[in-house]
């Protein structure tokens, strides 16, 4: 987590880059790893849509953790609109999306109508 020296300790709290782990306080981690309530939300969006939260292999909940995860950058970036790697990663994922939105689509065209409808996704 921290470098031999902690200069990713310090830099870290120079640019905000790191936040205090949920499961050991005073413990700073880098800000991409997986908090806590991460790991609760995708297992939230697992149980609702992939039938149940060990089932993450299933396309209705990808498709489900991709658009919470889009809503989630589109809503950062109407805030930092100058953040060129987020758009860049929001790209990638509709692209994901889209891939597995065709995939349910031929294989299974009402699994596919009933994800678009729960998550709104179409008109």
């Amino acid at each position: 987590m921290l470098g031999p020296i902690g200069v990713w300790s310090w830099y870290g709290v120079i640019c905000g880059c790191m936040f205090e782990s949920a499961t050991e306080p005073g413990i700073l981690a880098p800000a991409g790893f997986l908090s806590l309530r991460n790991i609760e939300t995708k297992a939230e969006i697992f149980a609702k849509h992939g039938g149940k939260a060990e089932n993450t292999g299933s396309a209705e909940g990808q498709i489900a953790l991709f658009t919470f995860r889009i809503s989630h950058l589109t809503e950062h970036l109407k805030k930092n609109r100058h953040d060129f790697n987020t758009e860049r990663s929001l790209v990638l994922l509709v692209g994901k999306r889209r891939s597995l939105l065709d995939y349910l689509k031929k294989k299974d065209i009402n699994r596919y109508r009933e994800i678009i409808k729960e998550l709104n996704i179409r008109k």
